[in-house]
């Protein structure tokens, strides 16, 4: 496997399947949260493990989505609604339907901005409360 670095055009990205950009955007979601915890608190690995699971569940990520929404630009929620709406090879067992489908279409926009280089973007949208 060739290390292939970011970023990577937004025309190339746009044509990936939202499925993948939201496999990226999970991962990068996820280190994120835990780079987050992990400066943050003093907590053990365990008890770590325990918050980081909850922000970064489809619930967790459904209810972060809801504070953003209103600050994503037509490109952003152009992806969103592109990995909402995509078909997904599995489901969710701990989130409903809705939950589960919304937190694809916020993953899918976190892996979009990663792809392309827009870090700060991500920051921007990490740190909105």
């Amino acid at each position: 496997m060739e290390f292939q670095p970011v970023p990577i055009g937004r025309d190339r990205a746009r044509q990936m399947n939202p499925v993948v950009l939201a496999f990226v955007g999970d991962a990068v979601y996820t280190l994120l949260v835990r780079q987050t915890l992990a400066i943050a608190s003093n907590c053990k690995t365990g008890e770590l493990n325990k918050r980081a699971s909850e922000v970064v569940s489809a619930h967790g990520q459904s209810e972060r989505l809801e504070r953003i929404l209103p600050l994503l630009t037509e490109e952003e929620t152009e992806i969103y609604h592109r990995g909402r709406n995509a078909k997904k090879p599995t489901k969710s067992k701990n989130a409903s339907v809705g939950e589960y489908v919304r937190s694809t279409g916020f993953e899918a926009v976190i892996g979009y901005l990663y792809l392309t280089g827009q870090n700060e973007r991500i920051e921007e949208l990490f740190s909105h409360e």
